[in-house]
């Protein structure tokens, strides 16, 4: 099975677009989210997926910062993993993975792990990620407890941080720059 990411732009942007909705109904599990009254995921008035799709184009908009990626296998999207650089990582990291996704049908076969060892390599530095801690979510703790352990041969940090936005996080953090 051939996983591969590449970097996309404002021709193939629409492709993370139609993926984005089912990333946020799969958080809506673990976080307790409901859809608003128009059927999106979003706190606000927001109306149709278009128009909650525009937040995201700042993705596009900041080619040297902000690189959004997506992952395929056998070339049919399997989701997406969006990497920030300063100004827009936490804690005086060079790259924080802000958001990423596999398709449910692509889970459980090693794509997730080979996608995001892929966007590891191609930016060396210190990194940060984050995911939900409660019980609900020990899916995707114990996945990247695994992947970033593989990754760095156990030379990471993993660290619980209180938020006041959006509730505490599971924080792990690594440099992959030796």
């Amino acid at each position: 099975m051939k996983v591969s990411i590449s970097l996309t732009d404002r021709n193939t942007k629409f492709v993370i677009n139609n993926l984005y909705p089912l990333y946020l109904h799969d958080l809506s599990e673990i976080w307790g989210w409901r859809p608003n009254q128009y059927g999106v995921f979003e706190t606000d008035k927001t109306l149709t997926l278009q128009d909650q799709n525009k937040v995201f184009d700042i993705w596009w908009e900041k080619p040297s910062i902000l690189f959004p990626y997506l992952v395929t296998v056998e070339d049919i999207p399997a989701g997406f993993a969006l990497v920030a650089t300063p100004p827009y990582t936490p804690h005086g990291t060079e790259f924080y993975l802000n958001e990423f996704f596999i398709l449910r049908s692509f889970r459980g076969q090693g794509v997730a792990e080979a996608a995001a060892i892929q966007v590891f390599n191609l930016h060396a530095g210190t990194w940060e990620l984050q995911t939900n801690p409660t019980d609900s979510n020990k899916r995707a703790q114990a996945f990247w407890r695994k992947t970033v352990g593989n990754y760095t041969s156990d030379s990471y940090r993993e660290e619980i941080m209180e938020t006041t936005d959006d509730g505490n996080k599971l924080v792990f953090s690594f440099d992959n720059s030796k």
